[in-house]
């Protein structure tokens, strides 16, 4: 960690314009980047520029504009794979990581008739057949996102949902890969919990999946924008990630996925763009990433997206990690500190920056409130993730998620900020 360079904070901070703000009258002290981070001026200007200068369809007309606007959008698409070390045509462009997640499942949901004809089926398509008996695994510490879908494939087709359970740390228990059987078609996981903070060891889960031949997906929303991802070392079937949380604008998600995987795959929303042939009685469409990618693109925002790609490659994600993992054990060290606070999620080692703890007799929401009043910004709630909170013993949280913006002053304030919110209905009791 010593042979890392560190960042230079106050200097982030400068493209940063709404880190000036006050709110309640103290200055920002924004740690909740795992819900959403904030914006640099160069994925602001990147978006202004493209609507000032090439405004318009892609992939459609011939006139210069059109040229610019589709060139624009196919660079970002590439310098967006080239930051997780893929190539730009595995790269499908989705609203969020939800609806990446969603595409995937509904390749599965949309099997079952289709198996009754599998010779007609395109190479590989097999795998997204689904049947009574068979298996999908995910653990107990998803997000929402990477569980509702799954149930909902399960009630379509029949398959039985299993899952992976938590130890009392707040780890996945692997004694429990024996869930993963010669009936498992899909594992299904997160790489870095939004609550728990828990970086998952990918290959050992990866391995269990592959012995069996299960397609494996990786949930990667907490770790793309925190630490280098790579897919080829990964070596997974598929992984999302929205670009909210990295830098970039609202809107835009990826969804990269092995070649193959996408070939197999059939699109998911239909229309325009999506098409190679249509006629009245029948169509047929487009290779992969197009085939996904119906209607009119969001241009601006993969822009967006490209340039906090640049941005955060120009830091280098080596040194944001690093940076993290200082923050990171400045939180557990100071909150551990304070009688009455509990940590939820596993200690220092194999963990990310997500921090979440209970308070003594303190509702989450009335930390947050106290925390607010001085203008630490941090989340509260379940997180959506609320089977893991039940399997934790607590209904909710207050989870801080500092970002490349945040120093060690900043964590100083939200321990402080703890206290004050500890001291305050400790006293009324």
């Amino acid at each position: 960690m010593n042979a890392v360079a560190p960042l230079d904070v106050a200097r982030i901070r400068e493209d940063f314009p709404i880190l000036r703000r006050h709110v309640r009258g103290k200055p920002l002290i924004y740690l909740d980047s795992g819900a959403t981070s904030q914006k640099p001026l160069a994925v602001l200007d990147a978006e202004r520029e493209f609507y000032l200068t090439c405004n318009a369809a892609v992939h459609r007309g011939a006139h210069a504009l059109a040229e610019e606007a589709t060139d624009a959008y196919e660079s970002a698409r590439a310098r967006i794979a080239a930051f997780v070390g893929a190539h730009a045509h595995e790269i499908v462009f989705t609203r969020n990581a939800t609806e990446a997640i969603n595409l995937l499942a509904y390749a599965f949901s949309n099997s079952t008739d289709k198996a009754r004809n599998a010779a007609s089926l395109p190479d590989g398509a097999e795998r997204f057949v689904l049947r009574p008996g068979d298996e999908i695994v995910v653990t107990e510490m998803e997000h929402h996102a990477n569980l509702v879908p799954w149930q909902e494939v399960c009630a379509k087709t029949g398959a039985t949902l299993r899952w992976i359970g938590l130890t009392d740390e707040g780890r996945l228990d692997l004694s429990d890969l024996s869930v993963i059987t010669e009936r498992t078609k899909v594992v299904s996981f997160v790489h870095q919990s939004n609550i728990l903070g828990t970086i998952n060891p990918v290959a050992t889960i990866a391995a269990a999946a592959r012995a069996v031949g299960a397609l494996v997906i990786l949930d990667a929303c907490q770790s793309v924008p925190h630490m280098p991802v790579d897919v080829a070392d990964l070596d997974v079937d598929a992984i999302m990630w929205s670009g909210h949380k990295m830098l970039g604008p609202n809107g835009i998600g990826c969804l990269w996925a092995k070649e193959s995987v996408l070939a197999a795959m059939p699109p998911f929303i239909s229309g325009g763009s999506m098409i190679e042939t249509v006629t009245m009685e029948s169509s047929t469409y487009a290779p992969p990433p197009q085939r996904f990618e119906a209607g009119t693109p969001m241009t601006a925002q993969a822009i967006g997206l490209a340039a906090a790609a640049d941005y955060l490659t120009a830091l280098g994600m080596d040194r944001v990690h690093h940076h993290e993992e200082m923050l990171t054990v400045a939180m557990l060290d100071g909150l551990g500190s304070i009688d009455g606070v509990k940590i939820i999620g596993p200690g220092v080692g194999q963990r990310g920056s997500a921090v979440s703890f209970v308070v003594d007799g303190v509702h989450p929401h009335d930390v947050g409130h106290i925390l607010d009043s001085r203008g630490v910004a941090v989340r509260v709630g379940h997180h959506c993730a609320w089977p893991t909170v039940r399997r934790m013993g607590v209904p909710a949280t207050t989870r801080a998620t500092p970002y490349i913006y945040n120093d060690l002053e900043d964590i100083d304030a939200l321990v402080e900020g703890v206290i004050a919110a500890r001291d305050f209905y400790w006293g009324s009791r």
